[in-house]
């Protein structure tokens, strides 16, 4: 649970602000319909345009199935009587109009006989008693009293409940003492909750998608590599197949036939690349290798001219050359590596 509180801790900042923002537009986009209800000794007459029902406090008992669906989802505005409330004329300089609540809820201990916590109050809007002062009338009551009004008609789940009252030889409108608007808190309390079930939802649809992907890739990753030994295993026993048909007697031949360069087509492309003043005495032909041993005016030369050929690669002398008085010439032995069969370079 922690993980998710401290999410939820950390999306109500944005969530909050966005739903209380959202309430706001609706609430003045579609308005909810305003109820006048006025205390009258110990009862509320409702306004409605069936005339005015009695409500008895504080039971808030209705009997009108009509009188609940008129203050249900309603704005109702109740006007107390002025005995609940005690007025004060409050003079501050001009400059503090900005700061006049402030300034009246610090001295509501010497206002009224109540501590700030249990009283409420509300302001007339200030008038310039001099150049340098403003004076406003200010409403005092209690919550006790507010709370006597305002449970019952709760009871009915309307948009808002204001409550007003009107001063008694006073030339001031109606003052506001205390205001509850339900729907907009209800509203942005819902959505708020919403906006961070939909987060939350997104945020596993996300975490459950990578999941997924590595899931798919893993399963993905072990399939490509059960193909690859099926391959690989396919192909030794291709191999297998191979090597084994290979082993007959007419395979052997034609292998040998094949790998095996003939002595006439070798001697043949010696004979190419030789010059006129060089003589073979002996050839010999074993894996793809020829070794010569002959007599020549200048056996130096011969290793290149023997490179040049496309036959013949890597040729070299594997014993020493020497001079002879019987032989005119020098004595060699070469040895070259024969790249092809002899007749596939004509």
């Amino acid at each position: 649970m922690k993980p998710l509180r401290a999410a939820s801790d950390l999306l109500e900042p944005w969530t909050g602000s966005v739903a209380t923002a959202i309430t706001s537009v609706i609430d003045r986009a579609i308005p909810p319909r305003i109820v006048r209800v006025v205390e009258q000794g110990e009862e509320l007459l409702v306004e409605s345009d069936n005339g005015k029902t009695a409500v008895k406090i504080p039971t808030g008992a209705v009997v009108s199935g009509s009188l609940r669906d008129l203050l249900r989802g309603a704005k109702i505005e109740l006007t107390l009587d002025p005995n609940h409330c005690v007025f004060r004329p409050v003079e501050v300089p001009a400059r503090a109009a900005d700061f006049l609540e402030g300034i009246v809820r610090a001295q509501i201990d010497r206002l009224t006989p109540w501590n700030a916590n249990e009283a409420v109050f509300g302001c007339s809007p200030p008038v310039a008693s001099s150049g340098e002062t403003i004076t406003t009338i200010v409403a005092f009551t209690t919550r006790k009293t507010i709370d006597k009004y305002v449970g019952p008609l709760s009871a009915f789940h309307p948009a808002a409940i204001s409550v007003w009252t009107r001063p008694t030889g006073q030339e001031v409108a109606r003052l506001k003492l205390f205001e509850l608007n339900s729907r907009q808190y209800l509203g942005a309390t819902r959505l708020n909750r919403g906006l961070k079930a939909i987060f939350g939802m997104t945020g596993l649809a996300a975490l459950l998608a990578v999941l997924a992907a590595v899931s798919l890739s893993g399963y993905l990753g072990d399939q490509e590599e059960e193909l690859g030994n099926q391959l690989s295993q396919r192909r030794a026993a291709i191999r297998a197949n191979g090597s084994a048909n290979d082993r007959s007697p007419a395979a052997i031949l034609l292998r040998r036939k094949l790998d095996n360069a003939p002595v006439v087509l070798v001697l043949d492309k010696l004979a190419a690349v030789l010059p006129d003043n060089t003589y073979v005495t002996e050839l010999h032909l074993a894996e793809n290798k020829v070794q010569i041993v002959g007599i020549s005016a200048d056996s130096s030369s011969l290793i290149p001219l023997i490179e040049q050929s496309p036959t013949f690669k890597n040729a070299t002398f594997f014993a020493p050359t020497t001079n002879s008085a019987s032989d005119r010439g020098e004595r060699f032995h070469i040895e070259a590596q024969i790249l092809a069969p002899a007749r596939d370079n004509r």
